[in-house]
């Protein structure tokens, strides 16, 4: 599919959502990238391709989507494409469900010694959480569900598309405007709860992923002597994966995960647990 050339679109859009899927835990492995267009709360354009990252497939990445190296062979690599989906994403407001597909179109710009797009970004995950805060979760697949959204989880068209009915609903629902979430601030930032001064987890610099860093499980961790993290790094000493959490069953995917593993082996002593196990080896040395 060609992109249309933002010179002869007939109306200006009022943002645009990109989605993109990835081949493997790089995040520069771009393999298909989705755009749409939406204005006045419609679809006014849409645009898919596959993309050869020009890196490995993991059989976890294909397992999520689907797509296989036969699927890309041919294809344009992301340098190809990206003077189309800068000019269509430069100056704009630009949705995206969660921060992952800005950080993954800056590493391929990086990796293809392309200029960064400059945009305006929209995280469509914050501005679920603010319409919907009842929601268990707002993973796209979920809002889509409750919104009566036609969606197919995990190709980039679709998400694209799923994300800004989010954005389109959300303004419709709660009576904010665009400007009104691109100025609205985000929630205050947890503060962990202080560690008890003796506990199983004295000493433990833990980060959580899933859950947060106020939430029940960093307060039964802190009890126990444990120092909550806002992230992991290098002084980090266990990651704690929180038993419901956003990820599902995709958790080794996300950043947070991929990093400890990578602290992991360049030898820093860095513990990958479960909230199930950790309860329940913290309930033995009770």
């Amino acid at each position: 599919m060609t992109l249309p050339n933002p010179q002869t679109l007939s109306q200006e859009p009022d943002f645009v959502v990109v989605d993109v899927e990835t081949a493997c835990a790089r995040v520069s492995s771009i393999c298909q990238i989705g755009i749409v267009g939406f204005r006045d709360g419609r679809e006014i354009f849409s645009y898919e391709t596959l993309v050869d990252p020009r890196d490995e497939f993991s059989s976890f990445n294909i397992g999520i989507h689907g797509i296989t190296p036969k699927h890309v062979a041919g294809q344009p690599h992301f340098g190809d494409v990206h003077a189309m989906v800068d000019a269509h994403l430069r100056g704009r407001i630009t949705v995206a469900h969660s921060w992952f597909d800005k950080g993954a179109l800056a590493a391929a710009c990086r990796v293809s010694e392309c200029p960064e797009i400059a945009t305006d970004w929209l995280d469509s995950v914050r501005v679920a959480k603010h319409a919907w805060p009842q929601l268990e979760n707002h993973k796209l697949n979920r809002l889509a569900a409750f919104l009566g959204i036609e969606h197919r989880h995990h190709d980039a068209l679709s998400d694209a598309r799923a994300a800004g009915m989010v954005i389109v609903k959300a303004i419709e629902h709660t009576g904010i405007d665009l400007k009104g979430w691109m100025a609205k601030p985000d929630r205050k930032k947890a503060q962990p709860p202080a560690a008890a001064l003796e506990g199983p987890l004295k000493g433990q610099r833990i980060a959580l992923l899933g859950e947060p860093r106020d939430g029940p499980l960093a307060q039964h961790l802190a009890g126990a002597g444990g120092r909550i993290v806002a992230s992991v790094g290098s002084t980090t000493s266990m990651l704690v994966v929180a038993t419901k959490q956003p990820y599902g069953r995709w958790a080794e995917t996300s950043e947070p995960y991929r990093k400890a593993v990578a602290l992991r082996g360049a030898g820093k002593p860095i513990e990958i647990i479960t909230e199930k196990d950790l309860r329940a080896r913290l309930k033995r040395q009770s």
